[in-house]
């Protein structure tokens, strides 16, 4: 299949190319324009207990006001503040209100903190349901200028905090990422290609044709996201470019290499194309298939961000993948030998034996190298003991320097840590029924005494007096183990035992939201993972033919997963000091690890096969394997990781946590597992890998092998 689908690409390639060309136009034409949130709200189903005290607010308090914002107000001496500053505070407050600043409701006068170090001015906002809605974003910018001339010659300094002034430095800082990380990762794509084929047009080949599909994938994920409204997660943009550029590199990289070999071996540029096809067209489709079902599995999630990054890393996953068997060859066939100029490495075989004097000793000491590479591998896997989860995304993925980060630092010197995202409580009555005011009083008194809890506000009954809500202001940061701590094990279950008899309680708000995204991430990890691995051992169980071999690809891989997650939690937890990873790296990681992991083992073991089908034993196969496919995978491995190493270049840590771990993942499965593990045990265990199908066996050529038998010689005579 693959031969033919080589043939015909390289007698139509100026066909395949205008089919690209036209198909990439029509699709950026018409399709949507990708949208992202950062409210993880928005991600969670609606049985979840926050999103139902969410619809209490919206149906009994639709007028209730939404505190989109904080100042905080110090004197610039330090000193505690007077009467003579709240007097200034609440000037300031009346001259933004007459400012009427668009999607300001109110900015109030604010309260002073018991040790008079810090006032805080509420600032009431519309709120906001469309996650592309940006004006309360556009409001704390304006209220931020607005705020410098009023702050003269009063001795004070403020800054604005909250959700809304979260998601404009978020935002801000995403852009400035997203230009980071796709400068970066262009620049390290060239730099490595250049230095591995001594060719400018190598180096920019994948640069230019990934630059061409890039902008289908992202039309075509944005029209699945419309047409099954599904709701993207705000790094789906930085990690699109990532996997686009990066797999689709390494998927360059498998055919260019195949194709230098064929040329190397005598054939024609237009031969060469055919068999470089026809050799590593069933791996690439594998690997890719591998990939894009690891991400498809992802659809199986409660979380929205999950259910939506899995489809669209698919897509272009598969967009990559045909681009990588027709227009890649499509290009190069034209191009010829050219493609390598100036150099001229392509004519000859490298003499260069650090992958031949490295194959021979695994094929040597496979035993040897085998426990070594588990050893390490086993080693770091300890680290992920130490694995706890950070839910705080706007507030963890920001740089501390940016305004609403001091500002809230700032706000905890006088006030609970928990003041600028209060928890929600609801009290309602099962009947519909008014509360009696014991009942509410009572309610808020039991509350009060949960540890953990900072203050209770007194409750603001519904206009039918049916529903009593709740301010609870926690001791400890909204997103902190300590808060999420209180909430589950301690205020939820305070809140529903002491309902008085014919009323129920619900307890919402962020921290509330962020107990329930870790309750539906441990499900996620239950039903994924597994579903993720075993539709990967199916395809490889098609692909190699065998049983036994996909049991130690899987052990593999798992292995350096476990490496991944504790060599990222020894760097960000232990050596960083950072309260925890974000809670859906190990989701993302595990599926990258295995899925572009996988790549590599593909890639290895079918280069194993083949050269047991040439005649070769286990132990001379993995050698020879590892000779010809090692370069292959070191510089796959090599951009790859580069290309993920970009996201560190964002500035925040959520990005940096998610490029040091896939970065660091693909170099122990380029390095460890596909180069040392895979082709060690292949070796060890023999020809009972490939049971039952033992597509190791030699094959003769197939005129050989359709000739008749000699005749016998004449008898007698």
């Amino acid at each position: 299949m693959f031969a033919s689908l080589g043939r015909f690409v390289v007698r139509r390639p100026w066909w395949v190319i205008l089919a690209w060309v036209i198909a990439a136009a029509a699709v950026i034409s018409l399709a949507p324009k990708l949208t992202s949130s950062s409210d993880e709200a928005s991600f969670l189903p609606s049985d979840y207990e926050s999103i139902r005290a969410s619809d209490v607010q919206e149906k009994d308090f639709p007028r209730q006001q939404n505190i989109g914002a904080i100042i905080v107000f110090q004197r610039s001496d330090g000193a505690r503040l007077t009467a003579r500053d709240s007097a200034a505070v609440a000037k300031i407050a009346a001259s933004l209100n007459k400012e009427k600043i668009k999607g300001i409701d109110t900015v109030a006068p604010g309260s002073l903190s018991p040790n008079k170090r810090v006032l805080s001015s509420p600032v009431a906002m519309p709120k906001v349901t469309d996650p592309n809605d940006k004006s309360p974003q556009d409001a704390v910018k304006e209220l931020r200028e607005d705020l410098k001339p009023d702050l003269r010659g009063t001795g004070l300094k403020a800054g604005v905090t909250g959700s809304a002034a979260q998601a404009l430095d978020e935002s801000d800082s995403s852009a400035r990422a997203g230009m980071l990380v796709a400068a970066g990762t262009v620049v390290i794509i060239i730099v490595l290609l250049l230095v591995i084929f001594r060719s400018p047009i190598i180096a920019l080949l994948p640069v230019v044709l990934i630059g061409l599909i890039s902008p289908m994938a992202t039309g075509l994920i944005a029209s699945a996201n419309e047409a099954f409204d599904l709701k993207a997660d705000s790094s789906v943009q930085e990690l699109l470019t990532v996997v686009l550029f990066g797999v689709g590199t390494d998927y360059i990289l498998f055919l260019l290499f195949r194709y230098r070999e064929a040329l190397r071996a005598g054939e024609d540029s237009k031969s060469g194309m055919v068999h470089a096809v026809e050799r590593v067209g069933e791996a690439i489709a594998s690997a890719a298939g591998a990939v894009i079902v690891a991400f498809a599995a992802l659809a199986l999630s409660t979380l929205g961000m999950l259910k939506s990054m899995g489809p669209a890393l698919a897509i272009a996953v598969f967009v990559t993948l045909l681009a990588g068997l027709t227009l890649v060859p499509a290009v190069v066939s034209l191009l010829g030998t050219r493609v390598f100029w100036p150099s001229k490495a392509w004519q000859r075989e490298p003499k260069g034996a650090a992958f031949a004097r490295f194959g021979k000793s695994v094929a040597r000491r496979p035993a040897v190298w085998a426990l070594i590479s588990a050893l390490v591998m086993g080693a770091l896997a300890v680290g992920a003991l130490g694995y706890r989860a950070n839910f705080d995304l706007a507030g963890s993925s920001l740089p501390k320097t940016k305004e609403s980060m001091v500002a809230m630092r700032d706000m905890q010197k006088g006030f609970p840590a928990g003041t600028v995202d209060p928890t929600s409580v609801y009290l309602s009555s099962a009947d519909d029924r008014p509360l009696s005011a014991a009942q509410a009083d009572s309610f808020r008194t039991g509350l009060g005494k949960v540890e953990g809890v900072g203050s209770v506000s007194a409750p603001k009954l519904s206009p039918d007096r049916s529903t009593a809500a709740y301010s609870v202001v926690l001791s400890d940061p909204p997103a902190s183990d300590k808060a999420l701590t209180t909430v589950k094990d301690r205020l939820r279950p305070t809140a529903h035992d002491g309902a008085p008899r014919g009323t129920k309680a619900l307890v919402g708000g962020t921290t509330a939201v962020y107990v329930d995204i870790n309750k539906a991430v441990d499900r996620d990890y239950s039903v994924v993972f597994p579903v993720a691995a075993v539709c990967i051992m199916v395809i490889l169980g098609l692909l190699l033919r065998s049983l036994v071999a996909p049991w130690y690809l899987m052990l593999s891989v798992a292995l350096g997963f476990g490496a991944t997650l504790g060599a990222t939690s020894i760097i960000f937890q232990r050596i960083g000091s950072q309260p925890g990873l974000m809670f859906m790296l190990p989701v993302i990681m595990y599926l990258f690890v295995v899925a572009l992991g996988t790549d590599y083992n593909i890639l290895m073991v079918s280069r194993l096969r083949e050269e047991a089908r040439e005649g070769r034993g286990p132990h001379d196969a993995a050698g020879t394997a590892i000779r010809h496919s090692g370069p292959t995978i070191a510089a796959a491995g090599v951009i790859l990781a580069g290309t993920f190493a970009t996201l560190m270049l964002a500035g925040n840590s959520t990005l940096s946590q998610m490029g040091f771990a896939l970065s660091f993942g693909i170099v122990v499965s380029a390095f460890v597992m596909a180069m040392v593990f895979t082709p060690s045990l292949t070796a060890l265990i023999g020809h009972a890998a490939w049971w039952p199908g033992h597509g190791d066996e030699k094959r003769e050529p197939a005129a050989q092998a359709a000739a008749p038998p000699p005749s016998s010689p004449p008898s007698g005579g």
